[in-house]
């Protein structure tokens, strides 16, 4: 039984699109958690606080901004 032919070599697979849809999952997780998070605090801050509607898309269009600046792509660092 330990000893089975297979056509499956470890690491001779092409993982190129694997990687790709990662990446993709991990972008859209990001953008989308800072999307959620920004409209959370938007409803919040206009229909919990006396903030009202200017007010909570001030803070909402602050935390986009902010959330655009530190999640970016930075490129490679090696």
């Amino acid at each position: 039984m330990a000893n089975q032919s297979s056509d499956y070599h470890r690491g001779e697979m092409d993982i190129h699109e694997q990687v790709q849809t990662y990446a993709f999952v991990m972008a859209l997780t990001k953008w989308g958690s800072l999307a959620t998070a920004a409209g959370i605090l938007f409803l919040v801050l206009w229909f919990c606080t006396p903030a009202g509607f200017v007010g909570a898309l001030a803070a909402a269009v602050v935390m986009i901004g902010l959330g655009v600046i530190f999640l970016r792509d930075r490129g490679e660092t090696h």
